[in-house]
C-alpha cells in the first residue's frame, strides 16, 4: 500500500457557473478523474472560495451574478495568488472581442461552450499535472 505522504495530491479546481446543473455536472466529471473539485455560482462566492482554499485552477464562466468572470479574474490576478492559479474562461461568449477581454483580464485560456469534458481534462492535466 502506498504511503499517503508520498502520493501527490490532485489539483484543487473551482468550477464557477451560475448554471448549477452545468457546474455540478462538470465537477462530477472532474472528480471521476481524481481532481478535488468545488463549485461556486456567482462571482463573489468564487472570490471568497479562491481566497480561502487557494485552488490550482478555476474554470470560470463570464456571465455571472454579483460580479462577472472578467472582474473575478482581474481581482485574482491582483491578489495574493497572482499568476499562481490557472484561470480558464468557460463561456458561451466566443467573439474575437470576448477572447481579447479574457486575455486582458488575465485568463490563461478561453474555451467556448459547449466544451467537451475531455478537452478540459486534457488542458488541466497538461498545465497542472505535467
Amino acid at each position: 500500500m502506498p504511503n499517503p505522504t508520498t502520493v501527490p495530491a490532485m489539483p484543487r479546481v473551482l468550477v464557477v457557473d451560475d448554471n448549477v446543473d452545468a457546474a455540478e455536472s462538470l465537477a462530477m466529471v472532474l472528480e471521476c478523474e481524481g481532481f478535488e473539485v468545488a463549485c461556486a455560482h456567482d462571482g463573489l462566492a468564487a472570490l471568497e472560495w479562491i481566497e480561502r482554499e487557494r485552488p490550482q485552477a478555476v474554470l470560470l464562466d463570464l456571465g455571472l451574478p454579483s460580479i462577472d468572470g472578467l472582474e473575478v479574474a482581474r481581482r485574482v490576478r491582483a491578489g495574493p495568488l497572482g499568476r499562481q492559479v490557472l484561470l480558464i474562461a468557460v463561456s458561451g461568449y466566443g467573439r474575437d472581442e470576448d477572447h481579447e477581454s479574457t486575455r486582458t483580464a488575465g485568463f490563461d485560456a478561453h474555451l467556448v461552450k459547449p466544451v467537451p469534458p475531455d478537452r478540459i481534462i486534457e488542458m488541466l492535466g497538461a498545465r497542472l499535472i505535467g
